[in-house]
């Protein structure tokens, strides 16, 4: 029993964790000193979206590095009644998009300093997520 325990422990020490609060992921960025991954997404309706979910996010590499590198954002646009956001959250994301995401393009993967500067834009690769992991990197790196 332990030892399954222990297991999930260190299982969900190593998840990623996304978070839909724009706000607390800045404070959480300035306290942790890392840069924020925002990511525009319609989870229910964007092909490359949810094929980015699949092939990337959901890799061990990117919940590895995720961990240690980033805070994850996620705003979503649904278009499914079933799917509706909270007046609250809409409101929050159709902020994020006009601030970061004006020509609507999904997905876009926006990596932001903590004061919330963009360092850089992209969007679905079809490459492994360790070459997608360089290349989020290396967009910290043309400071």
């Amino acid at each position: 029993m332990k030892i399954l325990i222990l297991l999930l422990l260190t299982a969900c020490s190593y998840g990623q964790t996304w978070t839909t609060d724009f706000d607390q992921a800045k404070k959480d960025a300035a306290n942790e000193n890392k840069n924020i991954l925002l990511v525009f997404s319609g989870s229910d309706w964007c092909a490359p979206c949810i094929k980015l979910e699949q092939t990337i996010w959901n890799s061990e590499a990117f919940k590895t590095d995720a961990q240690k590198s980033w805070i994850l954002v996620k705003a979503d646009f649904p278009k499914k009644k079933t799917h509706r956001l909270s007046d609250a959250l809409q409101k929050q994301n159709d902020g994020l998009a006009a601030s970061y995401n004006n020509d609507g393009n999904f997905p876009l993967v926006v990596l932001l300093d903590k004061f919330g500067k963009v360092l850089g834009k992209t969007g679905y690769k079809n490459i492994q997520p360790e070459a997608y992991l360089s290349f989020l990197h290396a967009m910290e790196t043309k400071i």
